[in-house]
């Protein structure tokens, strides 16, 4: 899909489709030419309540303009518009638009008191890339894919024009992440393998100028990454640890660090899942494509900012020499660990990449991880769980978070829980009994974080959605690319 951006009014627009943004059922004043020059469709619509009043509601018509048939398409942003409102709206339009005929399209955007041009454009943007992404890739008969190619912005301004231009990049770069996260988590086990993974990560890093390193278990073994290559041992698939580097800022400055749990099937190993659902753990690898997405947008905007992505990646299966309840295994940082259920592996995996990730000496660190069913029962599917070690990054997150929707909800890391996980045999156990079981997790591995500032992001419940509407979401990635556009404004602004 193409975007462009001009200052065509929009009765001169040219699209199959015309995109008109109204708030409430006043006809904005941007839009009385082309209402004339169309026998009053616009003012007709909404005089009769066509259009809901509710943020994303749509209604479409036809029209003749300039002598040739046109789709309109009037979407709500709601009488109190706010952020949401227009992402709700964007994505009302976005799904109308994809929907018709047409080929190409026009979004004349009347812009209401606090709506930035830039901030309706990259909603508008994201929503059709978003929108447009479809998982067919082993139908022998997919469905017909929408035919629209061509999209062009406008408000009518030329003054708005650089304004326009940014944000459909930046919306584009969300979109595409979003889309690459979806694609790796959807892709089933037999093919989404840690070698599979690695080679993402290559194609990556040749795409977009990044620097990758792919470690294979010899290296592993010489790193001492005994716990996460117990995880590992249970299956035919090699295990991978996957760095990636995004060099954006100023040399020398200290980087992010983003490490993704990438247990591409997990069955559960000894401690077996039951059966029913367990095709969904192809998505416990939705960490590792939540830094890959994450990744690949931060690298389209050429964000002045230095990014280091982990990816400890491997399979969790039941095999004759794989993990047992009760043996212990030795961690990168030198703590042994009773291994009470082996279902709690993406702990085993990340608390060695959380040891790695301190030789790039990180300003900061996110592990992103579907890590508990626990958090599911806590937050459902609707916010992430967030801890931190610091309280201006807990804010930051939860800034971002409320910024673009991406909800995450702050737990606790209390010294407390950490009695939950005493072991008579090890340093620790892997599990801290059934009470408050995502916190427990989350303070497993705060004990392996104490060296830098971190931050943990349980998305067990919003990686992906079950039932009719099965999929991954592309969460969290629009809260973490909003949170490293804040930084590297920060640091741009210290330059």
């Amino acid at each position: 899909m193409e975007f462009s951006i001009n200052s065509l009014a929009p009765e001169k627009a040219t699209g199959d489709s015309l995109v008109l943004t109204v708030s409430g059922n006043a006809l904005p004043g941007a839009y009385a030419k082309l209402d004339a020059a169309i026998g009053g469709t616009i003012s007709s619509l909404l005089a009769a309540g066509e259009l809901a009043a509710k943020a994303g509601s749509v209604a479409s018509s036809h029209a003749t303009l300039a002598g040739r048939l046109v789709r309109l398409i009037i979407v709500q942003l709601g009488e109190s518009i706010d952020a949401a409102a227009v992402r709700q709206a964007a994505s009302g339009a976005a799904r109308a638009l994809l929907a018709a005929k047409g080929s190409s399209a026009d979004i004349a955007a009347a812009l209401p008191k606090g709506v930035a041009a830039d901030e309706l454009a990259a909603a508008f943007a994201q929503a059709l890339v978003f929108e447009s992404y479809r998982f067919d890739d082993f139908k022998s008969s997919p469905e017909p894919r929408s035919a629209l190619a061509r999209v062009n912005f406008s408000t009518g301004k030329k003054a708005d024009a650089a304004a326009l231009e940014a944000g459909v990049a930046r919306g584009q770069a969300l979109g595409q992440g979003m889309n690459l996260t979806r694609q790796l988590g959807n892709l089933p086990g037999n093919v989404c393998t840690p070698t599979f993974l690695a080679e993402e990560a290559v194609r990556l890093g040749k795409s977009h100028k990044l620097k990758v390193q792919v470690l294979d278990q010899p290296e592993l073994e010489a790193l001492g990454m005994g716990s996460f290559l117990s995880v590992a041992k249970g299956s035919v698939e090699p295990p991978k640890l996957i760095v990636l580097e995004y060099k954006g800022g100023k040399k020398g400055a200290k980087p992010i660090a983003l490490v993704g749990k990438g247990i591409t099937f997990d069955s559960g190993g000894i401690s077996l899942k039951p059966g029913e659902g367990m095709d969904e753990m192809k998505y416990d690898m939705c960490g590792a494509a939540t830094v890959l997405g994450t990744l690949q947008a931060a690298a389209a905007l050429a964000l002045p900012i230095n990014i280091v992505g982990i990816i400890p990646t491997c399979e969790n299966m039941p095999a004759g020499n794989a993990n047992k309840p009760g043996d212990i295994v030795k961690s990168m940082a030198g703590l042994t660990i009773e291994v009470l259920n082996t279902d709690a592996e993406g702990r085993l995996i990340l608390c060695d990449a959380l040891t790695y990730a301190a030789r790039f000496e990180p300003e900061t660190v996110i592990d992103i991880a579907t890590l508990t069913g626990a958090c599911i029962i806590a937050l459902g599917h609707v916010a992430t769980g967030l801890y931190a070690n610091d309280e201006a990054l807990a804010a930051e997150l939860l800034a971002s978070a409320d910024d673009t929707g991406d909800k995450a909800w702050r737990l606790p890391l209390w010294d407390d829980y950490q009695e939950q996980l005493k072991s008579n045999f090890a340093d620790m156990g892997n599990i801290g009994g059934r009470p408050a079981g995502s916190v427990t997790a989350a303070c497993f591995l705060a004990r392996f974080t104490k060296d830098y500032r971190w931050a943990h992001l349980d998305i067990a419940g919003t990686a992906w959605k079950s039932g009719a509407a099965k999929g991954a979401t592309g969460r969290p990635v629009p809260l973490l690319l909003d949170f490293l556009t804040r930084r590297a404004a920060v640091k741009k602004g210290k330059q």
